[in-house]
């Protein structure tokens, strides 16, 4: 019998992470559930369980160096391997306009969004070599096709750096047989708006759009579990092939809005 399959997901607690963990422990991984709060994680390591899966919860900060490395430590020493990585952890941060953003604003989303995904993929490399597997980048619309939610600027930022270190990364980590891929969710039912502070109103511009903005659906936002089953696949056999490609999960509403 083939030794179970490992996944590290981080932002494991909520919205897309905690639908990716429950959805790769029904497909037969067991998941580590990586996160900053630890009752959230216990709630989704229960639910896993409930069901029938293997779980685990590992508390950590994606931007604490020391804190990632022993996150993928206690992992590789609970399950011995890891064999998919799904970089999802991530802040909206401020959005406000460059007046306003401080540099400390700009600092801080960048060391959750684009050195937390450089942090979890540094760490798990050496793990994933063993036997190559795959990587997801959760990245976002935002920074990749739309660039008209002004007062975004260090999120987007972040996100398209996230897409430049996944496709550089496809390439140099193909030889192992690890593939890298970024997927880029639109509107989303999550629960990353919590952490936003919105103070760009005034850098808005205004836009007119037919009535609703997601053409697939009008105004209702795509589901969490939506986003776990594009994970699921591109971290599966099927697409043993598919490697430093970004694919968006919006209703095309980036291709309106953009």
């Amino acid at each position: 019998m083939d030794e179970q399959q490992v996944a590290f997901v981080t932002g494991g607690g909520s919205g897309i992470g905690a639908a990716t963990a429950r959805n790769l422990a029904d497909n037969g991984f067991a998941v580590a559930v990586v996160g900053r709060t630890t009752e959230e994680l216990d709630d989704v390591v229960a639910q896993i369980s409930g069901a029938g899966g293997t779980a685990l919860a590992v508390t950590a900060d994606v931007s604490d160096e020391a804190a990632v490395d022993a996150a993928v430590r206690t992992t590789v020493d609970t399950y011995g391997r890891i064999d998919a990585v799904v970089a999802n952890a991530g802040v909206n941060g401020r959005w406000a306009g460059i007046d306003d953003l401080t540099s400390d604003d700009f600092r801080s989303t960048l060391e959750i969004n684009l050195v937390g995904t450089f942090l979890t993929i540094k760490y798990c490399v050496p793990h994933l070599r063993r036997a190559g597997g795959s990587i997801v980048v959760v990245a976002s619309v935002n920074g990749t096709r739309i660039f008209s939610n002004s007062g975004a600027t260090a999120y987007s930022a972040s996100k398209a750096g996230q897409v430049a270190l996944a496709k550089m990364l496809a390439v140099e980590l193909a030889r192992d047989r690890i593939r890298v891929n970024v997927i880029c969710p639109g509107a989303i039912e999550t629960e990353i708006g919590d952490n936003t502070e919105h103070d760009n109103d005034e850098v808005m511009i205004d836009v007119e759009y037919p009535e609703g903005k997601i053409p697939l659906t009008g105004s209702q936002p795509g589901s969490a579990d939506q986003v776990a089953d594009l994970i699921a696949y591109l971290t599966s056999d099927a697409a043993s092939h598919v490697s430093g490609t970004e694919v968006w999960i919006d209703g095309a509403q980036s291709l309106l809005q953009g």
